[in-house]
């Protein structure tokens, strides 16, 4: 490798696109296209300048950005808002690419593109512009309203849906046809290795970041998060899969965590400058001569896009149950297709199926529809009025009742709906356990069997396969952490649940029978799949159910570890009391204020007992101590009153820091005794900050529990909850 010539193509290349990012902020375009303008001017179809020497060089430089920019689009891949968006984005986003995929299809082919160039076509059409979007909203100061959480769910799913576009347009593009057995297979092998790594990823990843939370600064941090994004890239890679989808599967797993911000804040100047690269090389692929002869297709995909994202994104909002007017704002806000596009289109010239001409029409449809967004998002509120005005009162009517009827659907639900939904994602998630042990023990397992016990192989092979799966197949057969039904749940839901766990049963029976029939008959696979299953429920079954239990719990606390740390929600500590973490934003009600002025615990009931500023951590604030933007403050309360509290304190968050929990300062308990220094003193009187840096946030007395108050007066027998530093803290009783 050229390493002389790789530098200064990097640096001819980053000089440039960093005097047009300049113009293209000074006239308030989006710097994506001051890279794509930028990448062009670097290129020998523009003879004016000096041009980069190798080509190679950038593209070396564009996989690296592929991969972070994946990767950081995994960081803002959120299960909770997915979840919270119900089936609205889902559905939307299944629309919006099976139409668009077709509609793009079509016009390839009537271009005269083969089959593969086509559908490559529709892929890239399909794809609404993530960071287009988001700069448009912050920009216009849209992101609080309705339609606009809609659109990043949908952003969301589409960004999902991309990634495993890409596994199967890579599938077809090396067989060079569409064979149903074959895209089946590819599809399963996908999903299989999703599922997997991300189980793995949720369970194990969290605890391993917590336990060495006290190293994590941010140099620590940004190489652990890029080792982990590379390796699983290179993991990918090993399986058969795009270095990209590597990356997006590592940074949604990391989504979850506590440290999701502050990953996103250190990652963020490797993912801009690897970024621009990537963007650059894209433009780079213009060729004025290929502009000029297809001016025709561009426009003509321009309007495609424009036009189909606006029917297929309305359409999709109004099937969902949304209001005429949010899915108005809605598929006008998706008019644009952006950096998946030109994923999409790299890979095709990466595999050599991708017809050269594809790419610049391409940058160019992109080009002209991001130019175009901030104008259609303006337009969808006028088109609204002009459409309620001028639609037919029948149509407006029915619109409205299916609305409404969707609303009253999604609220009530129907027994056999809600638990099919309880069950579906654990019974999923167990099959696919299963079947991965099963191809474990089928391909791996008999191999090393056979060459240490000889006749003695198949046997033993049943009975370490049949014990390693035992667990699951308990959690299958029998859910564990079900949820608690109500009187109504219990009464309409007992024919649904006993269908659902016969259909359990026969599951786990099935996989009894498969792991039989790897190394015996059919009929003895099934009289031992009898037998087994008996045995394990009836002698492992509590056991189990409880080790899986704790597995589960373990699970989901880390899956929902991000939320469950802002909230304080898994942090009992006291009755109903919770302990919280949240980031102060630069329009906190109290920010700037001491705290004797600010009156949180009036205002809203909680105790403030630690601030985390930068590095320093400030346990048992005193009342002189003052709020500042980005402070991390630990406060404990009820759920109703942290909930109370995070859209006041969070209200414009800037961008997150370290975040530190010191172990040193832990909520305790303390039995008061005769001897005790604080007897017949209040908590003003005790001077406990100064004494003991402790702060008094309940008190038992008897059966009685009592929330701290400054003239309360200590007597023995007293239980404290205190926070503070233990040593310190035993110097109470």
């Amino acid at each position: 490798m050229d390493i002389e010539g790789l530098i200064t193509d990097l640096a001819f290349i980053l000089l440039l696109g960093a005097v047009v990012t300049v113009v293209f902020k000074a006239i308030r375009q989006p710097v994506v296209l001051g890279y794509i303008v930028a990448g062009f001017l670097a290129s020998p179809h523009f003879q004016y300048l000096p041009s980069i020497t190798n080509e190679a060089n950038i593209e070396f430089w564009a996989q690296i950005g592929i991969v972070v920019l994946l990767f950081s689009l995994g960081l803002e891949f959120s299960f909770k808002k997915l979840v919270n968006s119900g089936g609205s984005a889902v559905v939307t986003a299944l629309v919006i690419i099976t139409g668009m995929m077709s509609v793009g299809f079509g016009m390839g082919r009537l271009m005269g593109f083969n089959s593969i160039n086509s559908l490559f076509l529709g892929g890239m059409l399909s794809m609404s512009s993530t960071t287009i979007i988001i700069k448009a909203f912050n920009d216009m100061g849209l992101k609080q309203k309705k339609f606009a959480s809609l659109v990043l769910a949908v952003l969301i799913v589409e960004d999902l849906f991309a990634v495993l576009m890409m596994v199967l347009l890579s599938s077809i593009a090396i067989n060079k046809s569409v064979e149903g057995g074959e895209l089946l297979y590819s599809v399963g092998k996908l999903v299989f290795f999703l599922v997997s790594w991300f189980l793995v990823g949720v369970y194990v990843l969290p605890s391993l970041l917590n336990g060495i939370r006290r190293y994590l600064n941010s140099e620590t941090l940004l190489v652990v998060s890029m080792g982990l994004c590379l390796g699983m890239a290179v993991f990918s890679v090993a399986c058969g899969f795009s270095l990209a989808l590597g990356a997006f599967v590592m940074g949604s797993i990391l989504a979850g965590t506590s440290y999701a911000e502050r990953i996103e804040h250190v990652v963020a100047p490797v993912k801009d400058l690897f970024g621009s690269v990537f963007f650059i090389s894209v433009g780079m692929m213009v060729q004025p001569a290929i502009l000029a002869g297809y001016w025709g297709p561009i426009l003509i995909l321009s309007l495609t896009v424009i036009i189909g994202m606006i029917v297929f994104g309305t359409f999709g909002m109004l099937l969902t149950g949304q209001t005429l007017k949010v899915a108005i704002q809605s598929g006008f806000s998706l008019t644009q297709i952006g950096e998946f596009a030109f994923i999409i289109a790299s890979l095709g010239m990466s595999l050599g199926v991708l017809d050269k001409t594809i790419y610049p029409i391409v940058v160019a449809v992109s080009v002209i529809t991001t130019f175009t967004t901030p104008y259609f998002i303006k337009m969808a509120d006028p088109v609204y009025v002009m459409l309620e005005h001028h639609l037919p009162a029948r149509l407006n009517f029915l619109i409205d009742r299916y609305q409404r009827q969707a609303d009253r659907s999604s609220d009530n639900g129907r027994p056999w709906g809600r638990v099919i939904k309880r069950h579906l994602g654990s019974t999923l998630l167990y099959c696919i356990i299963l079947i991965g042990i099963l191809v474990i023990s089928d391909k791996l397992l008999v191999q090393h069997v056979e060459n240490i016990f000889g006749e003695w192989s198949r046997p033993v092979c049943v009975i370490v396969t049949l014990l390693v799966m035992s667990p699951f197949l308990v959690a299958l057969m029998v859910p564990i952490n079900a949820r608690k039904a109500n009187a109504y749940e219990e009464r309409e839901g007992r024919v649904p649940r006993l269908v659902v766990t016969l259909v359990r049963i026969i599951i786990s029976v099935a996989f009894v029978v498969r792991a039989m029939t790897l190394y015996y008959s059919a009929k003895a696979g099934v009289l031992v799949a009898v037998a087994v299953l008996l045995l394990v429920v009836l002698v492992f079954s509590k056991k189990v159910r409880e080790s899986m239990a704790r597995i589960e719990n373990k699970f989901l606390d880390n899956l929902n570890e991000r939320e469950l740390r802002r909230s304080g929600k898994k942090n009992a500590v006291v009755h109903d009391l919770h302990k919280a973490y949240i980031t102060v934003g630069t329009g906190c009600s109290f920010v700037g204020q001491r705290l004797m002025d600010s009156d949180v615990r009036r205002s809203f009931g909680v105790n403030i007992v630690g601030i985390q500023r930068g590095t320093q951590y400030i346990p048992i604030p005193d009342g002189r101590t003052r709020i500042f933007p980005g402070d991390v403050i630990s406060v404990i309360g009820t759920d109703d009153e942290i909930e109370r509290m995070l859209p006041d304190v969070e209200k414009n968050l800037p961008e997150p820091d370290i975040i530190v929990d010191p172990s040193e300062i832990k909520l305790n308990r303390i039995l008061l005794s005769d001897s005790s220094p604080l007897i017949s003193k209040t908590p003003r009187s005790a001077s406990l900050r100064d004494t003991f840096d402790a702060l008094v946030v309940a008190v038992d007395r008897g059966n009685t529990h009592i929330d701290s108050q400054p003239d309360f007066v200590f007597q023995p027998g007293d239980i404290l909850w205190v926070v503070g530093e233990p040593s310190k803290v035993n110097r109470m009783k």
